[in-house]
């Protein structure tokens, strides 16, 4: 089992190999190596897009598909899937994704990576039993660090990324309104700024559908604490 042919076999599920790390006995996870898997500007939304998961009306979608997938190409790498969401246990993937690839924090929350930009997602990982051998880190330098303008925190019409944090019912509000159309067709403006990996910015349909899951899950969100629907 070697890198090369666990990242063969993503590609043909449908996925990009995201990295790998040597877990310790702090992440709490017995295994020689942890492989991360996800999607990688738009590779990986042709595989997803043609799934009975995107067409069922069903909710969650994407982690459904990314269960099946990962599920059974795990089981062909006999390793075990871990995931970053259905928690708990809630998995440290952030973390995770920091030491396996040159990823950093953006000021939107989102890790920044220096050819993907803000075009990338974590769907799972594989927690194999073996050690395998792996590159050394890259020591890519956050974009964001030599970024002075930071359009990214200009764009939102409604200001939802600031110092503070990241306001997600101001910007459901917004969207969900006839006034963000524009964003809930063609995607966050605050992501679309960033100059970083441009060239891997979702299409149409990735960009609308991400958003209209977005609003999907708020709307599920006030419900469940009795708040009114905007």
């Amino acid at each position: 089992m070697d890198l090369a042919t666990i990242r063969t076999a993503a590609r043909a599920a449908g996925l990009a190999l995201r990295g790998a790390l040597h877990p310790t006995e702090a992440d709490g996870i017995a295994a020689g190596t942890l492989v991360l898997l996800g999607f990688a500007g738009q590779q990986g939304w042709p595989a997803f897009a043609a799934s009975a998961e995107a067409w069922d009306r069903a909710a969650d979608p994407v982690d459904r598909w990314s269960r099946r997938v990962i599920d059974a190409l795990a089981a062909r790498l006999s390793g075990t899937a871990l995931y970053p969401f259905g928690g708990p246990p809630w998995h440290p993937f952030q973390r995770w994704a920091m030491r396996a690839e040159p990823v950093h924090p953006s000021p939107l929350g989102i890790l920044i990576h220096p050819d993907w930009g803000l075009w990338h997602s974590y769907r799972g990982a594989i927690a194999l039993p073996e050690r395998i051998a792996l590159p050394p880190p890259d020591a890519w330098p956050s974009p964001c660090a030599a970024c002075v303008e930071r359009p990214c925190l200009a764009a939102c019409p409604v200001g939802a990324f600031s110092a503070g944090g990241y306001d997600a019912d101001a910007c459901f509000t917004h969207i969900a309104a006839p006034s963000g159309a524009d964003c809930m067709a063609g995607g966050c403006r605050a992501r679309l700024a960033c100059p970083v990996g441009a060239a891997h910015r979702y299409g149409a349909a990735q960009a609308a559908f991400h958003m209209a899951a977005f609003c999907a899950s708020r709307a599920s969100s006030a419900r469940l604490r009795g708040m009114p629907q905007r």
